[in-house]
């Protein structure tokens, strides 16, 4: 996993800023001995961004295998492959034929089962009117009471199916469910589909918004859980070699469990993907704005030297000659490191030519403006 704000008090990052041969020494230069050249920069005082980086795995946010909900021959296909479609769009039509003939059916059964019923409630209403008059016998009378609630209870169950066979024909349409983007087509109309088939037609991905899963190390848990509770995290996604920034989102979740076997730890960040710039499967360098360094000193990297004692640079005083200051440097980002302590912004500090410099060396600078150390 990539390290998150490479400190350079690390050990594999500071492999570059080792001093060749030993700790500086007072210089004694003798009369007439020419200025060593050098390249100097002033420190920039500005806010720093610290990040936190790890390997990620683009998702989409909804993935749906498009298939058969009833058996038949697949009429159409009314998509183009890797159309963009929205959720209720058309994508094939299976024949309708039969499922029309049983909706018909059904209709039809519905109109004799209320006429039906039409007559048995006649029936009954004029057997009452008979047996206020004692024409009847009480047990005609239960007897049509029966042959009504039998026609209407029948009527309920032919309309039920008559709402069974109007599904089954809406799904000789099918429609996307999602908004998304449609994958290869899988399967050509002409064909028998079933609905046992395990073969989509197609595979309709959303990637607007999308999601990127990556991994961080368990050490910087509480790192991240701190920035969530000061506010929302942006998450930055960038190309794996980081020459390219892909796209900027926000942090959705960590995951509630650490992996014992790598010692990591899962979160999920959210994109709004607007230009497809993110796609399935794709794996990024994702970049967890952590905190920013408020008015940091930074110089650039170069300037940077390791000795027995630890960190230092070189400065020119007044008389152009070079010194030695003590620093404590901290993260370093895009070739700039920040200087917790030992600068004051105000110095000019060696950022080439190092190696032939010792305390009281003089030199010559060879440019004419000083280089601005490099920003965020």
């Amino acid at each position: 996993m990539l390290a998150a704000a490479i400190l350079v008090i690390a050990g594999g990052s500071v492999a570059a800023f080792w001093l060749a041969g030993t700790e500086p020494t007072i210089a004694a230069p003798e009369p007439g001995t020419p200025a060593v050249p050098v390249e100097v920069a002033t420190p920039s005082v500005t806010d720093v961004p610290v990040y936190l980086d790890g390997l990620g795995t683009v998702q989409a946010n909804y993935t749906v295998n498009i298939t058969t909900r009833v058996d038949g021959e697949l009429q159409s296909v009314d998509f183009n492959e890797g159309q963009a479609v929205k959720n209720g769009d058309l994508l094939a039509i299976i024949d309708p034929r039969p499922f029309q003939a049983a909706v018909d059916q059904a209709a039809a059964k519905i109109k004799q089962d209320q006429a039906d019923l039409a007559n048995a409630q006649y029936l009954l209403a004029k057997d009452q009117r008979l047996s206020q008059q004692q024409i009847v016998t009480q047990e005609t009378l239960e007897e049509q009471q029966a042959q009504v609630a039998s026609a209407e209870a029948q009527l309920a169950e032919d309309q039920a199916a008559k709402e069974a066979a109007d599904v089954s024909l809406s799904y000789t349409e099918i429609r996307s469910p999602i908004d998304g983007r449609t994958g290869i087509r899988r399967i050509d109309a002409g064909n028998e589909v079933h609905t046992t088939d395990t073969t989509p037609i197609v595979t309709v991905t959303q990637t607007q918004p999308i999601t990127v899963v990556s991994t961080l190390r368990e050490d910087d848990l509480d790192a991240v859980r701190g920035a969530l509770k000061a506010g929302p995290v942006e998450v930055t996604a960038m190309s794996m070699d980081q020459s390219q920034q892909l796209a900027t989102g926000t942090l959705s979740l960590i995951d509630n469990v650490i992996d014992q076997a790598s010692g990591t730890i899962r979160i999920k960040s959210t994109f709004e993907n607007k230009d497809d710039a993110l796609w399935p499967g794709q794996f990024v360098t994702l970049r967890v704005r952590q905190q920013t360094l408020q008015k940091a000193v930074t110089v650039p990297s170069a300037a940077l030297q390791r000795g027995e004692d630890g960190f230092f640079v070189y400065i020119i005083d007044a008389a152009g000659a070079a010194q030695v200051r003590k620093v404590s440097p901290g993260p370093i980002e895009n070739g700039s490191a920040v200087i917790e302590k030992g600068l004051s912004g105000n110095e000019e500090v060696v950022t080439s030519g190092q190696y032939r410099l010792d305390i009281g060396t003089h030199v010559s600078v060879q440019q004419a403006a000083a280089q601005a150390a490099s920003k965020e």
